[in-house]
């Protein structure tokens, strides 16, 4: 292609107005953050671990965003740890799971009281619906022999996971359980707070050493629905600052660390974070984090009320243009999804989903996690009961706090010639 048709191309997509329907992918930056982020880069650029003015103004810039991040979960601000992201806190959550089975299994064969701690292997369960950040880690966990991992399948009439099933996959040498608050692709809301309440039944009737650690990643929830740790009742919540219109940092949070959780680090370094991450801290990355999540904690009501009026309007324009041609995927009347979160196939064989987006002039969206492949089955839509060549043919379309009517009217319009230029 000469620069020429490269430059008419690209004046063709300016003079298009694209419709961004791809909020569980990735959010755009509020513009609150983005102020908060440029003045802690223009003020607070000290080091936070230095006790000069410059330091205390960049200290006071991460107290204040840890309370507005524990603010929005429920938490304290003693809670709260900052990470990179989410995969690190995924990671660092379930590393922390062996380090504490190790730890206890070490002070049992100290007391004489059981067997060598590296003669049992600790066990965890999930689901067999996480994102990779869980899955792949439990994955490597099994590949180099250090733990065991049973992956609780959702039931593919509603799309969640069966406390029962959970519950019955407890071992005596369970260390921890990890099961997403909510699916990025179906958007369906998993039962956390139910589990939680069946596993500290158990905990509280065992000995010490034998607690089993509970985790949520909850990534997608966070910024479109009320999230409480008191009312789940997990020791681990992770947070994703670009799913809810903040930077691509996050946090951790960690009940009660070093009173309640033992705290293993899986950075050595020179002491921040209490020592629990260690690393100068990112300054404005963390005040623009904090101020996100003031914004969540302030509207959440408003930004989820917004957010499923939108979603509805979306797949009632669906269903009235394309009637028995389109496939609501893994919608079950029984389970509540994400307000903002929409899941279709085109029944028709030819029009797979990376098909119908090529073709589409306006519409932005994806076919299923961003970090996946494009142009193969969701394994997420396989497991909750969708079949193959459905699953090959979804789009996933999640709507944002910005996302009108208006914008919907002209996805239709779009997907509709989409569909005719693939006939």
């Amino acid at each position: 292609m000469n620069n020429n048709t490269e430059t008419e191309k690209f004046r063709a997509e300016k003079d298009t107005e694209r419709i961004y329907l791809d909020y569980n992918a990735t959010t755009p930056i509020a513009p609150e953050v983005q102020e908060a982020v440029s003045n802690a880069m223009r003020d607070a650029w000290g080091n936070p671990s230095s006790s000069h003015t410059a330091g205390v103004k960049a200290r006071r810039l991460i107290d204040e965003a840890r309370t507005n991040i524990a603010f929005m979960v429920g938490a304290k601000s003693a809670d709260i740890v900052f990470t990179s992201g989410g995969t690190e806190a995924n990671n660092w959550v379930l590393h922390m799971g062996l380090r504490h089975f190790r730890h206890q299994r070490s002070q049992r064969e100290i007391n004489g009281k059981g067997e060598s701690a590296g003669a049992v292997k600790p066990h965890f369960i999930t689901s067999n619906i996480e994102h990779d950040s869980v899955k792949l880690v439990l994955e490597n966990f099994e590949k180099e022999g250090l733990a065991e991992v049973s992956y609780v399948p959702v039931s593919t009439a509603s799309g969640k996971v069966t406390v029962d099933d959970v519950v019955a996959a407890v071992r005596p040498t369970t260390v921890m359980i990890s099961i997403m608050l909510a699916n990025n692709e179906t958007g369906i809301l998993q039962p956390v707070a139910q589990i939680c309440e069946r596993i500290h039944r158990l905990n509280r009737n065992s000995i010490p050493f034998q607690r089993i650690l509970l985790h949520t990643d909850a990534a997608q929830a966070l910024g479109k629905i009320p999230v409480d740790v008191e009312d789940l009742g997990v020791d681990f919540l992770t947070i994703v600052g670009h799913k809810f219109y903040g930077p691509r940092i996050g946090a951790l949070y960690i009940r009660e660390p070093d009173r309640e959780i033992a705290v293993f680090p899986l950075l050595v370094g020179g002491g921040q974070e209490r020592n629990f991450r260690p690393g100068t801290e990112n300054t404005p990355m963390i005040a623009g984090l904090g101020c996100a999540a003031e914004l969540v904690y302030l509207h959440v009501d408003k930004y989820q009320t917004h957010m499923k009026e939108v979603r509805d309007y979306l797949e009632e324009k669906l269903l009235q243009e394309f009637g028995a041609n389109i496939c609501f995927n893994a919608k079950f009347s029984a389970s509540e999804r994400l307000p903002n979160t929409c899941n279709i196939s085109f029944t028709r064989k030819s029009l797979a989903g990376y098909k119908v987006l090529a073709a589409a002039q306006r519409l932005q969206a994806s076919t299923g996690a961003a970090c996946h492949s494009q142009n193969r089955p969701s394994s997420i839509l396989l497991a909750s009961g969708v079949p193959e060549q459905l699953a090959a043919n979804a789009l996933r379309l999640s709507v944002g706090r910005e996302t009108s009517k208006k914008d919907i009217d002209m996805v239709i319009a779009d997907l509709k010639q989409a569909l005719e230029s693939l006939k």
